[in-house]
């Protein structure tokens, strides 16, 4: 996909290893971290579940463990690895580290499908508008993609100002219409992450998000390459444009899913990657484990604080999210900078 290339005249990324060796827990403990959190999150709310109250068969509790609790925790693990996987094969496409599908447009260009499919088909089902939500990411990500061949790149930190003006014209436009049609209450569902509404038999469709995640790691290889450049990836014998297309349809599906079911979840994507390339390097088939579970946990955690910082009230995990992951992400622009410096 040689239109879709950006011109850049920063350093593309190639598979290095951390500059220096750094101490880290295996990932079985990390893994076994995130477990212990999310059985944590089984018990954290407001109507009473405990060891006890299962353990004495009180059919309410077990009621609430089986269609709220459970389905929630499954529904922050999924978003939360396959937004940072998602996050990491953007920038990968892109040769950026500081983009992401909540600075590139992806993400609204899904909400703008979904506002398209919700006015001109009330009654579809969630299937039909991930579909359409996926066509519009899909579309979004390949319009910032071909934005970034027109501008000049002398700084790696306007690449993610191109797509947060993108993004910005492009949610312009939607908020717009969500006005005039009267549908702003629903858009603001769409743009707020929020687990508080998943229940049994309304999260399923985030199970998606795993066969792609694992489709994503099963051509980490090849995307890896690809961040390389075209003219690496043509010669070692592999076609450019099928992985391109191939990480654009991951990332808009993916986003699409998220967004079609919990909302969206901003600067998942950049953070975790980026603090896992600080630890292991830039290699996809050695990062791509560590960033779906740091980023499950990164979204559990916050949830947590999101449900008993003002509790009963329940914070958006969107908000909670959004608050770390911009001072996160300050914090290496401001890392970069330095380093530019």
């Amino acid at each position: 996909m040689s239109t879709l290339t950006p011109r850049a005249t920063t350093p593309t990324r190639t598979p290095s290893t951390p500059p220096r060796a750094r101490r880290r827990p295996p990932l079985g403990v990390v893994v076994a971290a995130v477990g212990v959190l999310a059985v944590v999150s089984l018990f954290v709310g407001v109507s009473t579940v405990t060891p006890a109250t299962l353990l004495a068969q009180d059919a309410q509790a077990l009621l609430v463990l089986l269609v709220s609790r459970l389905p929630r925790t499954l529904a922050v693990l999924l978003a939360g690895a396959a937004m940072a996987v998602a996050g990491m094969i953007m920038q990968m496409l892109a040769r950026n580290r500081f983009v992401e599908p909540s600075t590139a447009g992806t993400v609204e260009s899904a909400v703008l499908g979904i506002l398209v499919v919700t006015v001109l088909s009330p009654g579809a089902p969630l299937m039909v508008k991930m579909l359409v939500a996926s066509t519009f990411a899909l579309a979004g990500t390949a319009l910032f993609l071909r934005l970034l061949a027109f501008v000049p790149l002398r700084s790696v930190l306007v690449v993610p100002l191109v797509g947060l003006m993108l993004g910005g014209v492009i949610g312009a436009v939607t908020t717009f219409f969500a006005y005039r049609l009267d549908l702003l209450q629903s858009l603001a569902s769409w743009t707020t992450g929020d687990f508080s509404g998943v229940l049994r038999g309304r999260y399923e469709l985030l199970w998606i998000t795993l066969a792609l995640t694992v489709v994503a790691y099963l051509a980490a290889d090849r995307f890896t390459l690809a961040g390389m450049g075209s003219d690496l990836t043509t010669n070692l014998g592999m076609s450019y444009r099928t992985v391109m297309t191939l990480g654009l349809v991951i990332v808009s599906m993916v986003s699409a899913v998220v967004v079609v079911t919990v909302g969206v979840i901003p600067f998942l994507g950049l953070v975790v990657p980026n603090v896992v390339s600080l630890m292991l390097g830039d290699n996809m088939r050695r990062t791509a484990p560590w960033v779906a579970v740091l980023g499950a946990g990164f979204v559990l955690v916050c949830d947590l604080v999101g449900r008993v910082v003002r509790h009963p009230y329940e914070v958006p995990v969107g908000v909670v999210v959004g608050v770390v992951g911009s001072a996160l992400f300050l914090a290496l622009l401001l890392r970069r900078g330095s380093r530019a410096a």
